[in-house]
């Protein structure tokens, strides 16, 4: 009787750590992960001169000679990017901002290290006077558009100046968490900062109306705002008017995820040397708590590998731009990607 019950405790104690171990293995199976990307392209344009829109610049007989193997080149290289920013699967949701057209879009989905993504594209053509638009890319297996529209942006002082939309995007994962993602593309500090900062405050402010509206329907709304807003996180468009503060802060109802390297003097656009956190990643606080879906580490980061930048003499770095003026440069782009992680 005693070797029976040995016997029996010995299979009990051998089958314990083997339940355990599978019941492990199922559970990291079941855990999701989603990548949310933020890229300025910097003038993704095809080499067509589509009748009504400023885009003579970019075509093969212009003064940047923007022909076929230029555009393929500059596909091939965003695509590097964009596929290097997860390093074991390609990002689930990329919002882009300075591409043209769909065409443009869905050229860089078919790309080689993009393909087997089988991305769906999200776009509508903006009154922007340069003809470039925001766009939103997206994997059909983790995530399913089901609301999209433009939001038009119309300033009060000055009703003709045209600039880009922003594009409003609503979407459910595949556990049928729904997100509503804000890609955005303010007014640039053309100008300067000061002159031009209404004009950003008011944009921000349109954002902020549609935000609040999200949520007077939804008060549990989780909300992905991403861009290229031309301010930083401490500027007053981004902190007081759309109320995005540092991840952590008691009371704050949106977070900048791009705050904490902001604060450590990172960047993701170099002016003269010095680095400008300019692409934002905005969430509601309801991504940093404990349910469902939630940024990891609780911030943003900044992608950028050696083969993306510029070293001038001496030894400073930036991102190693497609173009300066009329000079080609063959850069992939003067900003660096930024990007965040969710898990659950």
């Amino acid at each position: 009787m005693k070797k029976i019950a040995f016997f029996r405790y010995f299979v009990i104690a051998l089958a314990v750590p083997i339940l355990l171990l599978s019941c492990s293995k199922e559970k990291r199976a079941n855990r999701r992960n989603l990548t949310v990307a933020f890229y300025n392209v910097e003038n993704l344009f095809d080499t067509v001169d589509e009748p009504g829109k400023n885009d003579e610049e970019f075509t093969p007989a212009s003064e940047k000679k923007w022909d076929e193997e230029r555009y393929l080149k500059k596909l091939n290289d965003i695509s590097a990017v964009l596929s290097s920013v997860n390093e074991t699967e390609l990002p689930e949701i990329i919002g882009l901002c300075e591409v043209e057209n769909e065409k443009v879009l869905v050229d860089l989905a078919r790309t080689e290290k993009l393909a087997e993504g089988n991305f769906r594209v999200v776009h509508h053509e903006s009154f922007d006077f340069r003809g470039i638009d925001c766009a939103l890319l997206y994997r059909p297996d983790e995530f399913r558009v089901t609301t999209h529209f433009p939001v038009r942006i119309s300033f009060k002082n000055d009703p003709d100046y045209k600039t880009r939309d922003i594009l409003y995007v609503k979407g459910k994962t595949r556990n049928r968490e729904e997100f509503h993602i804000f890609v955005n593309h303010w007014p640039s500090r053309i100008g300067s900062e000061e002159k031009t900062e209404p004009d950003r405050v008011e944009v921000a402010n349109i954002l902020r109306a549609k935000i609040d509206s999200v949520r007077h329907t939804n008060r549990n709304a989780k909300i992905i705002v991403m861009g290229d807003m031309n301010d930083e996180p401490a500027n007053k468009s981004l902190s007081e008017t759309l109320g995005a503060g540092i991840p952590g802060e008691n009371g704050a109802e949106l977070v900048n995820l791009m705050y904490p390297d902001d604060l450590q003097n990172k960047g993701s656009y170099n002016f003269r040397g010095n680095w400008n956190m300019l692409d934002n990643l905005v969430v509601s606080s309801n991504l940093l708590d404990k349910k469902g879906f939630q940024c990891t580490d609780k911030k943003g980061y900044i992608f950028h590998r050696e083969w993306m930048e510029y070293k001038n003499n001496q030894g400073e770095i930036s991102p190693n731009r497609t173009y300066g003026g009329p000079n080609y440069y063959g850069g992939v782009s003067d900003h660096f990607p930024v990007y965040f992680k969710l898990q659950r």
